[in-house]
Order: structure tokens, then sequence, then C-alpha cells
């Protein structure tokens, strides 16, 4: 768990504006709502972004299944929209159902899926994975991967990268990584923008923060597959099928991620203050100066 605040986790996501969708002048302002259940008849479909709206770390927002559930029963298609790309789907399946959601397979967009149906021609090659070697290798078995640790020899020999999960890395292999793309620059593949997630305690570090700081220091510029670049956003408006945007919803606790990509997607935003990245935060403060402004602010899902 990292020490960072909130409020440095906000100026790291400022320092890397430039590498994310584009925001043009928009006048809105938010209004404000208690829960999800206020904003029922305005919307058709929820996308719920996971940490920090529907779990922190290995709990569950109390409420929240319930919640959910209402959703459902009220006729609503509720779908999570994840970064959730360093673990299979079927071990993120049995997580939600852990914690007490209940969601079809199909219902669970992540950036680990967004990657691999990003790949397109690239699936051949040979590729260096930062990953937690204990979370195994379900959803990318076809393809060829050596895991990234402190041998320097596979880091020179890949053809491309796969940042998939960083609960592993450290500071040796960044190094490793970064003097390799120094010496031939190659693709890099970011199945997780995030530079940070909120735990019980405190944030992680994500796989964004180490894409953001080998692009400075490698002037290779990574491919990111997740929120807040729509490609994760086209892959749920497949699985939805033909929608009409102005009844869809993106739910997230965070500007940078959840509510820039909802806007960049052309959907609704409710941005979550009691829970996640801003709990305990100045939300208003923090959307004046970021300029990404939300539809809604939302106490609790």
């Amino acid at each position: 768990m990292t020490a960072i605040s909130a409020e440095q986790a906000f100026q790291a996501y400022e320092a890397v504006r430039h590498r994310l969708p584009a925001l043009g002048a928009d006048a809105r302002t938010s209004r404000q709502a208690g829960t999800l259940a206020d904003l029922a008849d305005a919307f058709d479909v929820f996308l719920l972004d996971a940490f920090g709206v529907l779990n922190i770390g290995e709990t569950a927002i109390p409420g929240t299944p319930e919640r959910v559930e209402a959703l459902k029963a009220a006729g609503k298609r509720v779908m999570i929209v994840s970064n959730a790309a360093g673990f299979p789907h079927a071990a993120l399946m049995e997580k939600y159902t852990r914690l007490g959601y209940d969601f079809a397979p199909e219902d669970v967009i992540t950036s680990r899926a967004t990657l691999l149906a990003g790949m397109n021609g690239q699936r051949g090659l040979h590729w260096g994975l930062m990953a937690t070697r204990s979370t195994g290798l379900r959803d990318l078995e076809g393809l060829t991967l050596t895991y990234l640790e402190e041998d320097p020899g596979p880091y020179a020999e890949v053809d491309g990268f796969l940042m998939v999960g960083s609960a592993a890395w450290t500071e040796e292999r960044q190094a490793l990584l970064e003097a390799a793309l120094q010496d031939r620059p190659r693709p890099v593949l970011v199945g997780n923008p995030d530079i940070v997630a909120p735990r019980e305690q405190g944030f992680s570090t994500e796989p964004g923060h180490f894409a953001h700081r080998l692009a400075d220091r490698t002037g290779v510029a990574p491919d990111f597959f997740g929120k807040p670049f729509t490609n994760i956003f086209d892959l749920a408006f497949k699985r939805l099928g033909p929608v009409d945007k102005s009844r869809v919803l993106m739910v997230g606790d965070s500007l940078h991620t959840d509510i820039l990509g909802a806007r960049s997607a052309g959907v609704g935003s409710a941005l979550i203050a009691d829970y996640g990245f801003f709990a305990g935060q100045d939300v208003g403060s923090a959307i004046a100066r970021s300029g990404i402004v939300p539809d809604y602010v939302v106490d609790r899902p």
C-alpha cells in the first residue's frame, strides 16, 4: 500500500492529462443526489466501477449489493465497467459473488478483456508480462508470454510488453523495463490505466503509474486499454446492443478515469463522494481544479 494522499494522487493524474482524452469547453454543473436510487428514473443502464463503488479492497460497500438488486428489479441493466486487468475474469466473478453481488459473466466488462479485444494482429508476438504469478494466466492462454521479473534476459528478448498487474512489481523491474525500452523501443500495452486504486488502508499503486513513468523517461508512448479511454466503453456498448446513450450512466469514484471516460464516451456520469478516491475530501474543489465535471455527485451508491 502506498503512503500517498488523495491530493498527491489527484496531482499525479493532472500531471499526465496530456495523455488522457481531451475535454472541450463545457458549462455544465453537477447536481447532487443521495444515492443511485434517486437517479433510477432518469437512466436505463447503470455502468458501475468496482473499487470505490461496489467495494473497497476486499469489502463490499454497505448497502450496495442491495442497491444493485433493487435497480435490476426495477428493470435496469446494471454492468460493471472496471479497470481490473490483474485478475482473470473467473476470479473476478468469484470475488463479486463472495462480496454479495450477482452479475452475469457478460455483464462484467474489464480492461483485461478490452486489452485482449484490442490486440488485433499483435497476438502472435512474444510479450513480456507485468503481472503477479499467483493470479495465473487464465484469459491469456492464447498469447506467448514471459513473466518480467529480475532476470534481464526477457526484457531484451521479447517483442513488446503487457502491463496488467503491478502488485508484485518492483523498482528493480521498472528500471530493467525502462532500460530495455531505451535500448530498443517496442510496443507497450497497458491493461490498467489507473495510477492508484483505493483499498482498505490507503491507495495501491497501479500499472498506469509505471506506464506514465516509462513514457516520461523513454519517450515510448504506451497504448492504454480501459477508463478513461473509450475502448472499454466500446466493448460495453457491444455487449449492450443498441442503446440510447442519454439513458446510460457511468458511476465511479475517480474524476480522471470514470468521469472523464464517461464524458469521452458520451454517456452520463455520477461521482461517488463518500467512498473511494474522494472519501473525506473536498470533491467540489477537485472538480473545479480539474475541469472534469460529472453530471451528478452522489453521496453513496
